[in-house]
């Protein structure tokens, strides 16, 4: 993975911040991105620390022009980008009739339009190269249906449909698209709900960030070079029951 630029977007916390940590350790030059400037510079910071090479750009991706313009700022600090994780995500869970209009629209732009326009951008680039790996971050709920989770697992369940067709479109150009699909983390963001799911699982327990990172440097790694259109279950058990 060395001489490998990485783009990972929502990486100043959570799973994010594991992958960048865990690409750079492994040589790649991870760029991150986020709204918190100062979580970003520390991770930055800790990845430098340890030897590794890491930049930060400050992105609230909302929109096409952002989406746009973060993997143009991506490309001029590494010279190319090799491989994109797709993190950035929000995951609002409430009933149906009590969603709105606003928080409908926040949700697919984050979860659904950055993901479509950063590998708009960035895939051609890396089909003309021959060469590219791109990871989607989805989620168990985009399988099955959860009281709650309607707005956020439909957005994911897309992110689900454009990782095999991206796949079918840039795979025979030798750009490898695949998705993991996380259960409950220990996130910052997850702790309370995460607990209360975990007993649901055959694994008894939520996922630390750093196994959900292991899962995707697999599927970026040479060792996943015959993955396609693959979505990994990360979800200690709960495709089983």
């Amino acid at each position: 993975m060395s001489a490998t630029t990485t783009l990972v977007t929502g990486a100043t916390s959570g799973i994010g911040r594991a992958t960048a940590i865990r690409l750079a350790e492994l040589g790649s030059h991870v760029v991150l991105s986020g709204r918190d400037r100062e979580r970003g510079e520390a991770a930055v910071a800790q990845i430098r620390d340890a030897g590794g090479r890491a930049d930060f750009l400050v992105a609230d991706l909302r929109d096409e022009n952002g989406a746009r313009r973060l993997a143009r700022e991506a490309i001029r600090l590494g010279g190319k980008v090799d491989i994109l994780v797709n993190n950035a995500g929000v995951y609002p869970f409430a009933a149906t009739h009590e969603v709105t209009g606003e928080q409908y629209d926040a949700v697919y732009d984050i979860n659904v339009r950055v993901p479509f326009f950063l590998v708009a951008e960035l895939a051609p680039a890396m089909a003309e190269r021959g060469d590219g790996a791109i990871v989607n971050v989805s989620t168990m709920v985009a399988g099955f249906g959860m009281p709650g989770a309607a707005l956020y697992g439909s957005s994911k369940a897309a992110v689900v449909l454009l990782t095999k067709a991206w796949a079918a479109e840039y795979g025979p150009a030798g750009v490898r698209v695949n998705a993991v699909s996380p259960g409950p983390t220990l996130t910052e963001g997850a702790v309370g709900f995460a607990g209360s799911l975990a007993g649901t699982l055959p694994a008894g327990r939520a996922a630390d960030p750093r196994e959900i990172a292991d899962a995707i440097a697999f599927l970026i790694s040479d060792r996943a070079s015959f993955v396609h259109g693959a979505v990994l279950p990360v979800d200690g058990g709960r495709l089983a029951v």
